[in-house]
């Protein structure tokens, strides 16, 4: 089976089943990493709880192939806390009520 999030030059490559499932038909997703949980959290830029909630920044789900795998450019957050920036298969969850995928960093 294919790893649904991994993380490759920076982006977070998320698997096209888990895009249709958390962002339906939206191209952008806020992104924020909380240092206390060592995790980076993922929504659909509708989540507006998520804003009040969290400082998050903004980015475009950038389609990779025709099946609908998306990449998350994630450098930025990578360097500014200072995480582990080696290709790997990242360990996540999907909350579904709040359409959140939490990610281990």
């Amino acid at each position: 089976m294919k790893e649904l999030v991994t993380l490759k030059s920076s982006h977070v490559y998320l698997d096209a089943s888990l895009v249709d499932k958390v962002f339906d038909n939206i191209h952008y997703a806020y992104v924020t990493y909380v240092v206390a949980q060592g995790k980076m959290l993922i929504t659909p830029v509708s989540s507006q709880w998520f804003v009040k909630m969290h400082e998050p920044t903004q980015f475009l789900l950038k389609s990779r192939n025709l099946k609908g795998d998306r990449t998350l450019a994630i450098r930025e957050i990578l360097i500014d806390n200072d995480l582990d920036m080696s290709d790997r298969v990242l360990h996540y969850e999907v909350v579904e009520k709040t359409n959140l995928i939490k990610i281990d960093m």
